[in-house]
């Protein structure tokens, strides 16, 4: 097992099992970020999962893992046969448009990609393949389906013009929160909220004066207004997030919006975990920053100053993970870590390495 340290909080294991034919398999449970898990296989989420010929999708990356240092998009032609849409490279920022690429793609270094004005060709398989720090690679695939013509319905990737306002801006904790719509079109025929990145809230009819509410979301908590304007009382941590309206006017063109809806929350505290490895003489420390708290900067500092990142000193993508490999007299000091949002920051306690 390898020596694990902290300061507070629960310990990262790797647990071993000798299996009936004589082999080891061997479990790792660790922390990312303050949230014990086993590790999660990365999947790929279609935002809308029906997009309509002209629309906008978003194949967006649900559970990347810490250790990426490459992304590869491809686009399955047919059952045997792939063509690469987009290589990018994280430690160079290099991207490398491939064959399947049709100037309507935009990537994203979190791994997702953005494909604009689709038209039915685009309907099929989507490959992701994420390269590793440890030569291994993971590849998780979505479908797409482009739809020629749709009945009525929402979709909240199209171009809008509308705007929404929060009122309060920044709610907090129990307070009610107006999500106030400006420059609706005269012709307005429906709207629909939705919760991104799909969870539909409801739709209103204009014509029949009639609301359908979904099932998924307490129609307790909301007042919808005829001006398309959306009331949420007792907001909750949950309730943050992205919330999209769609309105529909007479000639069934869908306009979309959208605004980011942030609810006041301090974080709190966090600390510092260590893992301390040793192979072949060469010694290697991994700090890990433990926190509760989600949507959150991270920042290191060392001696209390900025940490200094060389070749040796790395961070994992999220930030939460530093490594140093290998680690030497010089790197001996008060490790500490910052998490932070836009209310508020909380550092944790110094932490002397080694001991």
């Amino acid at each position: 097992m390898d020596k694990v340290a902290q300061n507070t909080g629960p310990i990262l294991f790797k647990y071993k099992s000798f299996n009936l034919d004589g082999s080891i398999s061997l479990l790792e449970v660790l922390w990312k970020c303050g949230h014990l898990a086993t590790s999660a296989r990365p999947t790929i989420e279609s935002v809308p999962s029906r997009i309509a010929e002209g629309g906008s999708v978003l194949l967006f990356i649900h559970n990347p893992p810490e250790n990426i240092i490459g992304f590869v998009w491809f686009k399955r032609m047919n059952a045997n046969r792939r063509l690469v849409i987009v290589q990018y490279t994280i430690d160079k920022k290099s991207t490398v448009w491939g064959p399947a690429y049709s100037g309507r793609e935009t990537f994203y270094s979190d791994g997702s990609l953005l494909i604009h004005d689709v038209i039915p060709r685009d309907s099929g398989w989507y490959s992701l393949q994420i390269l590793g720090t440890d030569i291994k690679s993971e590849e998780t695939t979505v479908k797409l389906h482009v739809h020629t013509s749709l009945p009525l319905f929402c979709n909240p990737l199209t171009s809008s013009q509308l705007t929404i306002q929060p009122v309060p801006q920044y709610p907090t904790e129990g307070e009610g929160v107006l999500l106030q719509v400006h420059n609706l079109p005269e012709d307005l025929q429906a709207f629909c909220w939705y919760k991104a990145p799909y969870l539909k809230i409801l739709e209103y009819n204009m014509a029949r004066n009639s609301i359908s509410w979904e099932p998924t979301h307490g129609r307790a908590r909301y007042i919808v207004y005829n001006n398309g304007s959306l009331m949420l009382q007792g907001v909750t941590e949950k309730d943050a997030g992205k919330y999209i309206l769609d309105v529909i006017n007479k000639d069934s063109i869908t306009e979309t919006t959208y605004v980011e809806l942030y609810v006041k929350k301090s974080v709190s505290q966090p600390f510092v975990q260590i893992t301390d490895t040793t192979v072949a003489g060469r010694r290697s420390v991994t700090f890990t920053c433990i926190s509760p708290d989600t949507d959150i900067s991270i920042r290191w500092i060392f001696n209390n100053q900025n940490l200094k990142l060389t070749e040796r000193v790395t961070l994992s993508p999220t930030k939460c993970g530093l490594k140093i490999d290998p680690f030497k007299s010089e790197d001996a000091g008060d490790y500490q870590c910052e998490v932070s949002n836009r209310f508020s920051s909380e550092t944790s306690l110094p932490f002397s390495w080694p001991r």
